[in-house]
């Protein structure tokens, strides 16, 4: 094989190579979205639950939401416990949660909890959850005082 064509292919090659190394952002990567659950949360005396945590995100096409759901006894069976609108801004935030089970569906004592970061996105007359970020999170329920 002539010399030639050899190295014009190897030099489109390293170029290729140099565009979409350049093309490449040189910062560091978005920082990761989640969501996490406070170790504490708190059960008032007529049963209204109340949960903590923090989330990251970043941007979004529609609104952007921190739901949070808890079970103790039956494990497939989750109460929800209210909602807060996110920011996604890529800091940090804190989110606050509060609802009531049906009565005496939650005590007091261990429980788990899931939290959910969830956008809900437009597309043409549906609107569409797109999960952010989601965890799973032991959690002691205390008596509020």
């Amino acid at each position: 094989m002539p010399l030639r064509p050899l190295l014009g292919a190897a030099s489109c090659a390293a170029l290729l190579l140099l565009g979409a190394a350049a093309a490449a952002p040189s910062a560091v990567a978005a920082p990761a979205e989640y969501v996490t659950v406070d170790a504490k949360g708190r059960i008032a005396a007529d049963g209204t639950v109340t949960l903590t945590g923090a989330y990251r995100c970043v941007g979004g096409t529609g609104p952007v939401f921190v739901s949070s759901s808890v079970n103790q006894v039956t494990p497939h069976v989750s109460y929800g416990i209210g909602g807060t609108a996110a920011v996604c801004d890529g800091a940090e935030h804190r989110w606050e949660n509060s609802g009531k089970a049906p009565q005496d569906a939650l005590k007091a004592g261990a429980a788990k909890v899931e939290a959910t970061l969830m956008e809900l996105r437009g597309s043409g007359i549906l609107v569409i959850p797109v999960p952010h970020a989601v965890s799973h999170h032991d959690v002691t329920l205390a008596a509020a005082a």
